[in-house]
């Protein structure tokens, strides 16, 4: 399959795991389970980014395999602006998985809302632009 086209169609579900993230860290007052949602759609919304980042990058002719060099590449040609941010998301991102508790889970929100989504933002806005040049 053309690099270019698989670039595209992962864009399109980071697109969507992106949305369904932002329009829930909306929401002000969670329950217990939207938190274990949101904390959820993180993960699969930093998943989609870093793998729709690889294929973005095996489009333009790197050999990147795994997150934390798909990372440091991005980084360094400056599709990431925060290194140190995604560094932090990959290290955190497993333990938010096991969250059990309704104050850490609480915390992990607070963290994803106030740290974690601009970086995600700012790579899904980097992406939509180079997904339609």
């Amino acid at each position: 399959m053309n690099k270019r086209i698989r670039f595209q169609q992962r864009f399109s579900n980071l697109e969507n795991a992106f949305t369904f993230l932002k329009e829930g860290l909306q929401k002000k007052a969670l329950d217990p389970y939207q938190e274990a949602g949101i904390i959820q759609s993180f993960e699969f919304t930093f998943e989609l980014s870093w793998k729709t980042l690889k294929d973005y990058l095996e489009s333009m002719g790197h050999n990147v395999s795994f997150a934390r060099e798909v990372i440091k590449e991005a980084f360094a040609l400056q599709i990431i602006q925060d290194g140190h941010l995604w560094m932090e998301m990959l290290e955190k991102r497993n333990i938010l998985s096991h969250t059990y508790n309704r104050e850490q889970a609480s915390r992990a929100v607070e963290l994803i809302r106030n740290h974690f989504f601009s970086g995600l933002q700012q790579v899904y806005l980097e992406l939509k632009k180079r997904c339609s040049d």
